[in-house]
C-alpha cells in the first residue's frame, strides 16, 4: 500500500499518541454516551498497540465547545476499558502538570486517555501540519512520544490540530481503522470497477457530492445510481411531478429545494442510468400508505419508497457481479419508524446477498442496519467515516489522508 501501518514499526517500549474518534451519540435520558461501533473498532487498535508493549497515549474529542454534547472523556474511558478488555486510566486534564506526569509515568502497555482535545481552540482551526506544529497541544505532547498513529479516518477531513500537527514532528503511521478504511476505499475508486450509488438518506447535498465526484473522474463506471430518501423525492420534483403539500413543506422548510436545478442537469447528465422512485410510501393517520408515482400528489408525508421501487432496487443490486462496486449512502426512508422501514429492509437484504463489494456509509446506514436485522458481517464493509467519507469519495484527499502519504 502506499501507506504505512502498524506493521511497519516497532512500538515496543515506545511512546505512542493514537488518535481516535470516540465521539459518541447521548443518551437523552443518562446524559451519558451510548456504546457505539467506534468505540469496539478503535479498541481493537488500542489492544494490539498494548499487546505489543508500547505506552499508549490516546487523543479524541466529543462534540464541540458550546454544545450539549461537548463533554469530559471519562464516560468514554469507562467503555473503552470494557471492549479493550484492560484499563484505560483517564485524567482530566490535556496539557498541564497533571497530564504531562500521566504520560511521562506510563509503563509498558499501558494506556491512558487524556481530557477532550476540543477544549484548546487552536484544535478546531484548519491549519496545516507545520503551522499547528507550533501550537500549544503539538509542542506540550511530541516531546513526550515517540510515534504518532493516526487511527480516526472520521476525523481526516479536518485539518485539526490532533489529526495533522503531529506528522510533522513525529513518524506518523495509519492505525487499524484507518488502514480498513483506506483499503475498503482504494478498492471502490482506484480499482477499474463498475460501481452502483445506492442514495438515500436525508442529507441530499452529500449524495450529490457523491454523485458528482464519481462523474467528474468517470461516468461510464458508474452503472446506476438508485435514488430514495430525499434525493429521490427531489428527483421526481424534477420530473415536475407533484409531491403533495406535506412533503413539498418539508422540503421547502430544510431549503432542499435549493438543489433542484443542479439535479436536473444530474438526471440529464446520467441518462438511463438514474433511477427514480415509481412508488412512494406516506403516512396517513398514522399508517403506512402506498401509491404510484402517476397517482401523486400524496395527501401525507411521504417517509418511504414504495415496494414496487425497493424490489426493482434489489432486482438491479442481485443483478451485479463480484467485479462491481456498490456505495450506499443513507437508507431508503424514515428507517427509525417501523411502518417505513420496509425499503430499507428489501434493499439492505440484497445488499447483504449480492456479489458485489459492498461499501455502506456509517452514521444514520450504520444503525439501519441493526433495525433491519443484519450486522456489518453482511457486508464488504460498513465505514465509520460519515462526513471524512463523503469528502474522500467526491474529492479522493482528505488532509489525515495527505499526511500519511509523505512518509
Amino acid at each position: 500500500m502506499w501507506f504505512k501501518t502498524l506493521d511497519d514499526v516497532d512500538v515496543s517500549g515506545k511512546t505512542v499518541i493514537v488518535r481516535v474518534d470516540l465521539n459518541s451519540p447521548i443518551d437523552p435520558e443518562t446524559g451519558k454516551i451510548r456504546d457505539n461501533e467506534r468505540l469496539r473498532a478503535h479498541a481493537g487498535t488500542v489492544r494490539e498497540l498494548s499487546e505489543r508493549n508500547a505506552k499508549i497515549v490516546l487523543l479524541a474529542h466529543q462534540g464541540r465547545k458550546g454544545d450539549p454534547d461537548f463533554l469530559p472523556l471519562k464516560n468514554h474511558a469507562e467503555l473503552l476499558s470494557r471492549h479493550v478488555g484492560r484499563q484505560v486510566k483517564y485524567v482530566p486534564d490535556l496539557l498541564g502538570e497533571e497530564a504531562v506526569k500521566a504520560v511521562k509515568s506510563l509503563k509498558n502497555s499501558e494506556i491512558l486517555l487524556l481530557e477532550n482535545v476540543r477544549i484548546l481552540d487552536e484544535e478546531t482551526k484548519e491549519a496545516s501540519p507545520e503551522e499547528h506544529s507550533r501550537g500549544k497541544l503539538v509542542s506540550t505532547l511530541a516531546p513526550l512520544a515517540d510515534i504518532f498513529i493516526l487511527d480516526a479516518f472520521s476525523v481526516a477531513h479536518r485539518a485539526h490540530a490532533s489529526v495533522v500537527g503531529f506528522s510533522h514532528v513525529l513518524p506518523t503511521v495509519a492505525g487499524r481503522v484507518m488502514e480498513r478504511e483506506l483499503r475498503a476505499l482504494t478498492t471502490v475508486l482506484e480499482e477499474d470497477r463498475k460501481i452502483v450509488l445506492v442514495m438515500g438518506g436525508n442529507k441530499p447535498e452529500e449524495c450529490i457530492e457523491v454523485i458528482i465526484g464519481i462523474m467528474s473522474k468517470n461516468i461510464e463506471n458508474i452503472k446506476y445510481v438508485l435514488s430514495a430518501g430525499i434525493l429521490g423525492q427531489l428527483f421526481l420534483m424534477t420530473e415536475k411531478r407533484n409531491l403533495g403539500e406535506p412533503s413539498k413543506s418539508y422540503i421547502k422548510k430544510k431549503k432542499f429545494d435549493m438543489y433542484l436545478e443542479r439535479l436536473a442537469g444530474i438526471r440529464e447528465a446520467l441518462g438511463e442510468k438514474l433511477k427514480t422512485p415509481v412508488d412512494v410510501a406516506y403516512e396517513e393517520n398514522g399508517k403506512r400508505v402506498e401509491m404510484d408515482v402517476e397517482k401523486l400528489p400524496a395527501p401525507g408525508t411521504i417517509y418511504d419508497i414504495g415496494e414496487k421501487t425497493a424490489k426493482k432496487y434489489a432486482e438491479l443490486i442481485l443483478d451485479t457481479s463480484e467485479k462491481d462496486v456498490i456505495i450506499v449512502k443513507g437508507p431508503a426512508g424514515a428507517y427509525e419508524r417501523e411502518e417505513f422501514r420496509k425499503g430499507t429492509r428489501i434493499i439492505y437484504e440484497a445488499l447483504a446477498r449480492c456479489r458485489a463489494f459492498t461499501l455502506i456509509g456509517g452514521g444514520d446506514s450504520s444503525t439501519a442496519i441493526e433495525l433491519v436485522g443484519l450486522s456489518p458481517a453482511n457486508f464488504s464493509y460498513v465505514s465509520l467515516g460519515g462526513g471524512a467519507l463523503i469528502t474522500y469519495i467526491s474529492k479522493r484527499t482528505l488532509p489525515g489522508v495527505e499526511i500519511l502519504r509523505k512518509i
